[in-house]
């Protein structure tokens, strides 16, 4: 029990306590729903991988996104996470390819530019393969450290970088936005 208490608060956001709640949850299932688990762990090591191309997580290599021919490949959203591939495609009105950073800079937690994936990204862009790369990283202080550090290292190959646009959110009331999104969403105006 304390082996699997320890490996479930391993898990992001599950403390002591959940841990101690999720293992005696397990113990009292049944066999079979134990098995489940077990085996869905083991199928999701077995079955996924990350995309060679752009490192999303997928059970076909390449992803459906990267294989797909009737995605523009010559444009690239980069996103800090696979499950922001997910928001990206809510709005159904991007149809380029993805590329996943798996993470941003972060030198306080010790997260440097070596800890991106983006030699793949870089690989592509060289290869002349790319007309824009957009940096979709969050707008907080590592996201936009991570964009302005992806900006420096591909305008040299010279593709277009483009950066999403931040501001004030469509419903909210402008009452209450703080200064620096109030800032960006005058900085990213647009012709009406």
């Amino acid at each position: 029990m304390a082996r699997l208490i320890e490996e479930l608060r391993k898990l992001p956001g599950i403390g002591s306590k959940n841990a101690q709640r999720l293992a005696f949850h397990i113990l009292r299932a049944s066999s079979e729903d134990a098995e489940a688990l077990a085996s869905a762990i083991r199928d999701l090591k077995a079955k996924l991988q990350l995309c060679s191309i752009c490192n999303n997580i997928t059970d076909t290599d390449p992803c459906v996104y990267c294989s797909s021919p009737t995605r523009n490949q010559r444009l690239v959203c980069v996103v800090e996470e696979p499950t922001n591939i997910a928001t990206v495609e809510k709005t159904r009105s991007y149809n380029g390819v993805y590329h996943v950073l798996h993470g941003t800079l972060s030198p306080l937690h010790g997260v440097g530019p070596e800890h991106l994936r983006t030699a793949n990204l870089l690989i592509r862009v060289q290869q002349g393969n790319v007309d824009e790369v957009i940096l979709a990283t969050s707008p907080t202080v590592e996201g936009e450290a991570t964009a302005v550090y992806l900006a420096g290292i591909l305008r040299p190959a010279g593709v277009r970088v483009t950066r999403i646009a931040t501001g004030v959110p469509a419903g909210s009331d402008i009452e209450y936005a703080d200064e620096v999104t109030m800032s960006r969403a005058i900085e990213g105006r647009r012709e009406m």
